[in-house]
């Protein structure tokens, strides 16, 4: 199935839709974008009562709804969608929420961009940042983009903080003992200043760009974790909240789309949401400087052994700052299972003037000429193949991969 060319509707007659609708099922793809659009519109029709269901998958087809509204959000399937192209998914609904009479939340909705690759009051966001800053929500600060500073004895400290952070890849992402290493001689105190915050920064920035393994684009992706938004809650940058949805519908999607939807997210539910997105994110910074990568025309393929939650978020490390390429691929071949991020859209790091590529209609090509199972939206994509012992043909993870590779 390839995905829908029509257009997206206007946020007047979407909210409409929905006004009418007796139930509403948001069915939303696992990327912090998505999950955040899902949360606002959610949030709207809570607040004006209409019923509804929220849920994570990586490849959404709405279901059919007796007397309902079904969905998509992050891809253009089905009738009614939020497909995330052109502008980040979250920013639509935004305006969406707006329409249905609404006060959605800006500071999820400006998590939501970050979360798309792009920065707060770019690609339609200026309504959002606007409504945060006249609420006193948000404030830009030099520093880097973390969900905690390690203030607090319940939260994990500024070396744990840095080492999960994947808006960022450095010598000592996934490692938090060197992380404490390379923060050591800053002699950062608990409350920094601006000084202390821009030399912080200063650490981050080149590091991320020193590496051997660094490409080009290393530069200006790292620029969505510097000189963040501060903000004022569940977490205390819009970049870190950003980090943390996006792990979190992978990782843990029942936990995103609780955080999602919650207002005023209690103790437990934050604590849960930074576990699995430290969780999430030391996995993937590990399973990349364990993987061999390899480069072949137009792709970068960093061969891992890593779960299927995390293959997605390693691909895009590779994607921004590692590949050379438009398209970087992040595969497991023992466990069947690859995930692949493309530059393009308006909105990848480096490569804002790039054709996009439709790499979610390549995995589903790609897999069907194997056997598998395909997924994905212009801009992401995955494959999985179940091998069969007892078929001697190549309908294996790697076939599927060189199938892939034919495609884009």
């Amino acid at each position: 199935m390839t995905e829908a060319t029509s257009a997206t509707p206007a946020p007047d007659a979407l909210a409409g839709v929905l006004a009418d609708a007796p139930f509403v099922r948001l069915v939303a793809t696992d990327d912090g974008d998505a999950l955040a659009a899902a949360g606002l519109l959610a949030r709207a029709l809570r607040a004006t009562g209409t019923p509804f269901q929220a849920r994570v998958d990586p490849g959404p087809v709405p279901d059919d709804v007796d007397d309902g509204v079904a969905v998509a959000v992050g891809v253009d399937r089905g009738p009614h969608a939020i497909p995330g192209t052109g502008r980040p998914a979250s920013t639509a609904a935004f305006a969406v929420a707006r329409a249905l009479g609404a006060e959605p939340d800006p500071v999820v909705a400006l998590a939501g961009v970050v979360a798309a690759g792009s920065i707060p009051g770019a690609d339609g966001s200026g309504d959002a940042l606007d409504a945060a800053e006249r609420a006193g929500r948000v404030e830009r600060r030099p520093g880097v983009a973390l969900p905690v500073s390690g203030a607090t004895e319940d939260s994990p400290s500024r070396a744990e903080a840095l080492a999960a952070s994947t808006l960022a890849s450095t010598r000592y992402s996934g490692d938090p003992e060197a992380a404490r290493d390379a923060l050591a001689p800053l002699g950062l105190p608990a409350d920094p200043d601006a000084d202390d915050r821009r030399r912080f920064a200063s650490l981050v920035a080149v590091d991320a760009v020193d590496g051997d393994d660094a490409s080009e684009r290393a530069a200006s992706a790292v620029e969505r974790a510097l000189r963040p938004y501060a903000t004022d809650d569940p977490f205390e940058t819009v970049g870190g909240y950003a980090d943390v949805l996006d792990a979190l519908a992978r990782e843990a999607p029942g936990t995103g789309v609780a955080l999602a939807l919650a207002s005023d997210p209690d103790p437990s539910l934050r604590s849960a949401a930074l576990d699995a997105w430290r969780r999430h994110g030391l996995a993937a910074h590990r399973a990349l400087d364990a993987a061999t990568v390899g480069r072949y025309d137009g792709c970068v393929v960093a061969r891992v052994d890593a779960s299927l939650a995390v293959l997605p978020t390693v691909a895009r490390l590779v994607r921004d700052f590692r590949s050379p390429e438009p398209v970087a691929v992040a595969l497991d071949e023992g466990a069947g299972r690859l995930a692949a991020a493309a530059t393009g859209g308006g909105r990848a790091a480096g490569d804002a003037a790039a054709e996009p590529i439709s790499l979610g209609d390549a995995c589903r090509t790609a897999a069907g000429e194997v056997g598998g199972d395909g997924w994905g939206t212009p801009a992401r994509g995955g494959i999985a193949v179940e091998p069969d012992a007892s078929d001697a043909s190549d309908a294996d993870i790697t076939a599927a991969l060189a199938a892939l590779r034919e495609a884009i």
